[in-house]
């Protein structure tokens, strides 16, 4: 075993408490070297923040200032946890309690029942979640599957809230929470599952939280029992905490202030969960002689990368953003990020996959890359598109498109429709495929109009919209389908998506993202409506989005790519308008001072493989017309204009599709558009340069299909005998 070896993979434990600082940063060694009294540290993404407390803990321990069993380091994951308990053995420091906050309360909680209450303890539910569909049915409330996740959801907010379920309704109108059912019956429902619980002598998980702050406030002589055994407390992501975990922390501490506090404001994404970054801002208030240190050197991320996370920040509003980190990199300089516009979502998808090929080849392990969108039902186009260009990957904090409940449920409902034909009732009045599909899809909770707020019942609806959209698109796609097509098509887009594998390529929302980091990131979907999400509404929801934004950047190592589509469908119109939080940005959204003028990087245009389109006015070809829709500036001529398409030709191209998509397992319009087909057909193009030119053909296209639809054209078959295929 190589030396090198030896201190990557089993760093030897240092000699001295001293060596235990070795090769911090000026701030960083602050940190660790203040180990009395309370200590806040600001710590920016990426600045080494856990290397800075777990050397301030190894360096008390080591240098006899504190004893290890005195130390208790709360995080808020097993994961977190785990690593912090990793980094101390490495250092000298293994006998420091490191663990989330219901893990040190549950083992307090089981040690002090007998004494504080007698007897044996309530037996701990693993999932509350049958408890809360009991306490539904006996208040004669119908929830599904999805309604029953999202007011368990609310139960849990509640109860981190330290709110009774009396006080439920005022408690969501003041904080302006989206609720998933009517405020009175999960008002309802939260105090039957309470009594459900008691009379069936079981406790969730906040009831750990809850009923260990309610023995440390009865019983004095437990608490102080506790303050002699703990007498120094690191709290890590503090910006996450909720009002019942500050009050566990109140009480463990008393009237001492041996408390080290880690979080950075910009980086709160979860308060609805309960999370609040108030303690982290509060913390100076409440802790006048507190030691303040700021981590601002990122060690993460390339120069460019931090300019751009910088700049989002430099945008923002509320309490929050006044207290946000400059970051300062310290790494060499690397690519400018990259923002593409691309026409449709399908166009987006395989420009992402054929990037990220190109930079697998370049030699950048597919572990090390990620594509981060906003909600889960984005994923399936990018779980596609990689499989179409044979790159593996993994889901990470979600079930694959095709595996979720509700799209396996569609599928069982959409076949059993197709069996039936016309003598299922439901399509009595559904005249072509897409309303076959919205009629079936609206027996499992599809409606033409989204839910409010955001929760399990909003990911249910967004899945089966993702399905009523691909009926749509197969449907302008394959004139004629019939239901039996579309589940045929269905089933074969399942069957053809990669197994996960740990190499491969992470798809994750962005909240699934946070801790985690990869060389390359790609921040794709980044439209208004889905960054901020529509249902952000007020002036701090939109802010949380805004970090949220932030959170993804700042995954980011050496490659970041931004993307955004014009319009949902090929063909489609052009709607849609890149994310407000890039203004200023990005290049041609605006100016913002002197970050703009230091460079944020370029911008392609991804509708044909990253050339610029011209911009100025498309006219038609026949009457001269300024041309305003897609499909007629596809045509070059407006829509009512005489066509002078070769019919037959364009039946042999539309054939020759056909083909190509069975054999690419593929939907048609993924090959060519109808409206691209009859272009073709219209111009009957004789070179590479004329069949480049017609919209819908891009650089990939042209390479991959160029040769055969020429062929076509030139009265040929457009054999299939090119290795690519």
């Amino acid at each position: 075993m190589t030396a090198a070896t030896h201190s990557t993979l089993f760093p030897q434990v240092p000699e001295t408490a001293d060596a235990v600082l070795d090769g911090l940063d000026p701030e960083q060694r602050e940190v660790a070297l203040a180990l009395s009294g309370p200590v806040c540290v600001l710590a920016g993404a990426g600045t080494g923040k856990t290397r800075a407390i777990t050397r301030r803990i190894a360096y008390g321990v080591r240098a006899g200032i504190l004893q290890p069993a005195s130390v208790l380091a709360v995080t808020f994951t097993n994961r977190a946890a785990g690593e912090m308990r990793g980094r101390l053995r490495q250092l000298g420091a293994g006998g420091v309690q490191a663990r989330t906050f219901h893990s040190a309360a549950l083992r307090q909680l089981q040690f002090f029942w007998p004494k504080a209450v007698g007897g044996d303890m309530p037996r701990l539910l693993e999932r509350k979640i049958q408890l809360v569909a009991d306490a539904a049915a006996r208040c004669r409330i119908r929830l599904d599957r999805n309604e029953l996740r999202d007011v368990t959801g609310e139960i849990e907010w509640a109860k981190v809230t330290q709110t009774v379920p009396a006080d439920y309704p005022a408690a969501v109108a003041k904080s302006v929470r989206d609720a998933p059912r009517d405020p009175a019956e999960i008002s309802q429902i939260y105090a039957l599952y309470e009594q459900l619980k008691r009379d069936r002598s079981v406790i969730d998980f906040e009831d750990v939280l809850l009923l260990t702050v309610g023995i440390l406030q009865d019983r004095h002589d437990i608490a102080e029992q506790i303050r002699r055994q703990y007498q120094h407390f690191v709290v890590d992501e503090y910006q996450d905490v909720s009002p019942l975990q500050q009050r566990l922390l109140d009480l463990w501490l008393g009237d001492r202030d041996n408390l080290c506090v880690v979080g950075d404001a910009s980086q709160t994404i979860y308060s609805f969960t309960g999370a609040t970054p108030d303690h982290l801002l509060n913390f100076r208030n409440r802790h006048p002689n507190a030691t303040v240190v700021k981590l601002v050197r990122d060690y993460r991320s390339t120069p460019q990368v931090v300019h751009l996370a910088n700049g989002l920040l430099s945008q923002a509003r509320g309490r929050a953003a006044e207290h946000r980190l400059e970051l300062i990199s310290q790494r060499d300089p690397g690519p400018e990020p990259a923002y593409t516009e691309y026409a449709d979502e399908p166009a987006e998808a395989e420009g992402t996959a054929r990037r990220i090929r190109d930079l697998i080849a370049a030699g950048v392990p597919a572990g090390e890359i990620a594509v981060l969108y906003r909600i889960n039902a984005q994923s399936e186009v990018y779980e596609q598109a990689l499989a179409d260009a044979g790159v593996p990957y993994q889901l990470r904090g979600a079930e694959r498109f095709f595996e979720r409940q509700e799209v396996r449920e569609a599928g069982i409902a959409l076949r059993g429709a197709a069996r039936a034909g016309g003598n299922d009732s439901l399509l009595d009045d559904a005249d072509d495929l897409p309303s076959q599909v919205r009629a079936v899809l609206s027996t499992k909770g599809w409606t033409s109009k989204p839910p409010s707020g955001s929760g399990a019942v909003r990911d249910r609806w967004e899945s089966l919209a993702a399905l009523v959209r691909l009926a749509e698109d197969f449907a302008r796609a394959k004139s004629g389908a019939t239901l039996s097509d579309l589940v045929a098509e269905l089933d074969e887009r399942a069957a053809a998506q990669h197994a996960p594998t740990v190499q491969g390529v992470t798809l994750a929302s962005l909240h699934a993202a946070k801790g985690l980091e990869w060389d390359a990131v790609f921040l794709v979907g980044l439209t208004e409506g889905m960054m901020p999400i529509t249902y952000a509404k007020t002036d701090e929801q939109v802010e949380e989005e805004r970090r949220l934004l932030y959170v993804g950047v700042t995954r980011a190592r050496l490659h970041l790519s931004l993307s955004w589509s014009l319009s949902r469908a090929p063909g489609g119109r052009a709607s849609r308008r890149p994310t407000r939080f890039l203004k200023g940005l990005r290049p041609g959204s605006g100016s913002l001072g002197s970050l703009a003028a230091a460079g944020a990087g370029g911008i392609e245009r991804g509708i044909a493989g990253g050339r610029r389109k011209p911009r100025g006015p498309v006219l038609c070809r026949v009457c001269g017309a300024t041309l305003t829709e897609a499909g007629a500036m596809k045509l070059m001529r407006c829509e009512d204009c005489p066509s002078d398409m070769d019919e037959a030709l364009y039946e042999r191209l539309r054939d020759w599709r056909a083909e190509q998509a069975r054999e690419l397992a593929q939907p048609a319009y993924c090959v060519f558009t109808d409206k691209t087909l009859m272009a073709i057909a219209e111009r009957v193009p004789t070179t590479d340069g004329e069949l480049s030119s017609i919209s819908g053909v891009g650089v990939r296209k042209l390479d991959r299909f160029g040769a055969e639809v020429l062929a076509i054209c030139a009265g040929g078959d457009g054999g299939t005998g090119d290795d690519e295929h």
